[in-house]
C-alpha cells in the first residue's frame, strides 16, 4: 500500500469545542456548578443559531491560576489567549469571549 502524500482533513458540522481544565475544576469550590453554568450558557448562545460547541474537560492546560478555572476555544487559542473564570456568575461573559470569531 503506497504512503499517503498528505493528511486527511475532517471538518465537523458543529463548532470547535470549548476546553475546560479538569484540574482547576477540582480545586475550586463549586467547580461542578461552574461547569454546569458554562454548559448552559453555551447552549443559550447556540439557541440563537446553530449547534452548540461541546464542553470538553481536559487535563492541566499549564496556566494554574489560584481560585479560577482555565478555559479556551479555537478562537481564543488562535489569539494566544486563555479565559479565566472565577465563579459561575462570570459564565455568560466568558462564553461571549470564547465563541466570538
Amino acid at each position: 500500500m503506497p504512503a499517503k502524500s498528505s493528511p486527511t482533513i475532517a471538518r465537523p458540522k458543529r463548532p470547535p469545542p470549548v476546553l475546560i481544565c479538569g484540574k482547576c475544576l477540582s480545586k475550586i469550590d463549586g467547580g461542578k456548578k461552574l461547569k454546569q453554568a458554562l454548559k448552559a450558557e453555551l447552549k443559550r448562545a447556540a439557541a440563537q443559531g446553530g449547534k452548540r460547541p461541546k464542553l470538553v474537560t481536559t487535563s492541566c492546560l499549564g496556566i494554574c491560576p489560584k481560585r479560577a478555572v482555565v478555559t479556551a476555544s479555537a478562537a481564543t487559542l488562535g489569539r494566544g489567549e486563555y479565559v479565566l473564570i472565577e465563579d459561575r456568575s462570570e459564565a455568560a461573559a466568558a462564553v461571549r469571549v470564547l465563541i466570538e470569531e
